[in-house]
């Protein structure tokens, strides 16, 4: 097997942090991603942060209120799990 990463990032409209990141998490576990772990910071007097740490690598929760964005990050060794979750990322942010 050779060693190959899929990486996507993009910018989401703000939200309640926590809502987002329920959303992310069953989107993760749909695409056939295995969570390991997750941790989690919030900011004062705003923001947070939040990384899952996945069998097939990690996702990652940037929020920035103040300017009502959301940052995200992927990084996987597994296409088809990838390209499930782009599909996923892509129809929340289009309904």
């Amino acid at each position: 097997m050779k060693a190959k990463m899929y990486n996507y990032h993009d910018w989401i409209k703000y939200e309640d942090e926590k809502e987002f990141e329920k959303k992310c998490e069953k989107m993760l576990i749909e695409s056939g991603f295995k969570i390991l772990n997750r941790v989690e910071h919030y900011f004062e007097p705003m923001g947070y942060t939040g990384l899952f740490l996945l069998a097939e690598s990690h996702f990652a929760i940037h929020s920035f209120p103040e300017e009502e964005k959301i940052y995200i990050e992927l990084s996987s060794c597994v296409e088809q799990y990838f390209n499930t979750f782009i599909d996923k990322i892509n129809n929340y942010k289009n309904a």
